[in-house]
């Protein structure tokens, strides 16, 4: 599938627009749709959604991993459009672009997932589905229509019920089953937990598991249990804790707590999924190298380098740095996804060119959500997919396969002068 011009007439539509008087509904740059963003968020919405683990140098760390890479740009390519559709899993996709499992999003927008899966239709984009919605997975799936989807699945402590969400993703049509890695236990976050404030806590982002059957009988087994022992009702303390605007129940929200993530999730626990779906499975959070070869010989289909945005821990190592060093130990053949760092469609460039297949991006889309709702999803996804389309028209790459490490150089050796005339150069 040919994608034609996505820049340029991503551009028109703006500057035609603007001729009337009308401008976009978010900004066109990262800084400042981040800073609009800050603006119409809550202060334990913007810690949440914006916040990293730590001191925040994971998520520093991401960034200058970026700023290391220069795009050396050909001329002359003789290519007037660009395809920057890809294959993934034996599906093609329009872009290498997809929208990344964000929990809690209904911080920044209610009817958050629902709107983002209206605005990944409307855009043509697949959306991984996050295990910590706002909407129900169903409900997501009839908003997007035909557009391809995964299912995030966090690995919870009750078996029964991972094997009822699996079920469920593959009852709505999922095209693989994300299993995320790196968060058996929540990072320490200190924008939270100076506020006092985890949305999962006030019943923001369990819906997954409050429309779960089998979540729904631990519900009642525990309820049944407090009311036995004499304790207050699952309703009693609903009001106090702000959860009826979210109708969810003390009771709900204890379960969860109690069931939420496996700490002591194993390369066992993961080699069941053999026999337990026939969806391709996807690794994500791995950021080791023995650890892409370890899910690729379990047989994953594809893992995701990510470092979870900065968001798990402190101090570790860019997830680009990561991909660079998982690509060169398994080879071209695999599968790797990226996320963790990506702004803009430079980035998305620069990631595809040193190893990735596809890029998933995520606090850009929540910022677009929480300034325009749907309408601002739209326009983010619009405006990365535009620059990577000017990016490769620019740097001589009619396609994704074109986009190669070649295209790339540090910028320390681009600052060293040529060889010839450096001052210790021998005569």
């Amino acid at each position: 599938m040919e994608t034609i011009g996505a820049g340029l007439a991503r551009q028109a539509a703006i500057y035609r627009a603007g001729a009337l008087g009308h401008r976009p509904a978010v900004p066109a740059g990262f800084a400042a749709l981040e800073r609009r963003a800050r603006r119409v968020s809550s202060r334990t919405a913007w810690a949440y959604v914006a916040g990293g683990a730590g001191e925040g140098r994971t998520m520093r760390r991401n960034r200058e991993a970026f700023d290391r890479w220069a795009v050396v740009p050909r001329m002359a390519s003789g290519a007037a459009s660009r395809d920057l559709s890809v294959d993934l899993l034996g599906v093609r996709h329009p872009t290498p672009v997809l929208l990344a499992p964000v929990g809690a999003a209904e911080l920044m927008g209610r009817d958050s997932d629902v709107r983002i899966a209206r605005a990944a239709a409307a855009t043509g984009t697949a959306y991984v589905l996050s295990n910590q919605a706002c909407n129900p997975m169903e409900q997501c799936a009839a908003a997007l229509g035909k557009t391809p989807r995964f299912f995030q699945l966090y690995w919870s402590k009750d078996e029964g019920l991972v094997d009822s969400l699996i079920a469920r993703a593959e009852a709505i049509g999922a095209g693989a089953l994300v299993v995320t890695l790196d968060t058996t236990v929540l990072g320490w976050r200190p924008a939270d937990l100076t506020l006092g404030s985890l949305p999962f806590a006030q019943g923001i982002g369990i819906a997954q598991y409050t429309s779960d059957p089998r979540f729904r009988e631990l519900v009642a087994a525990r309820a049944g249990g407090a009311a036995r022992a004499g304790r207050p009702g699952a309703g009693a303390v609903r009001t106090a804790l702000g959860l009826a605007r979210h109708r969810v129940s003390r009771a709900a929200v204890e379960t969860f707590l109690d069931v939420y993530s496996n700490p002591g999730l194993s390369w066992d626990h993961l080699a069941t999924l053999r026999e337990r779906t026939r969806l391709p499975v996807i690794l994500k959070g791995v950021l080791h190298p023995d650890d892409a070869r370890r899910a690729f010989d379990l047989g994953a289909a594809a893992v995701v380098v990510s470092n979870h945005g900065g968001r798990q821990v402190d101090n570790a190592i860019a997830a680009l740095d990561a991909l660079v060093d998982i690509r060169a130990a398994v080879g071209p053949e695999p599968t790797l996804l990226f996320d963790s760092g990506i702004r803009t469609g430079a980035d998305v460039f620069t990631a595809l060119a040193l190893g990735a297949d596809a890029v998933l991006l995520g606090r850009p889309y929540v910022y677009g959500l929480a300034i325009a709702g749907q309408r601002g999803v739209e326009e983010v996804i619009r405006n990365v997919v535009a620059e990577l389309d000017l990016t490769m028209a620019l740097s001589g790459t009619p396609n994704i396969p074109s986009i190669t490490r070649d295209l790339l150089r540090e910028v320390a050796q681009i600052q060293r002068p040529p060889s010839h005339m450096r001052a210790d150069q021998s005569s």
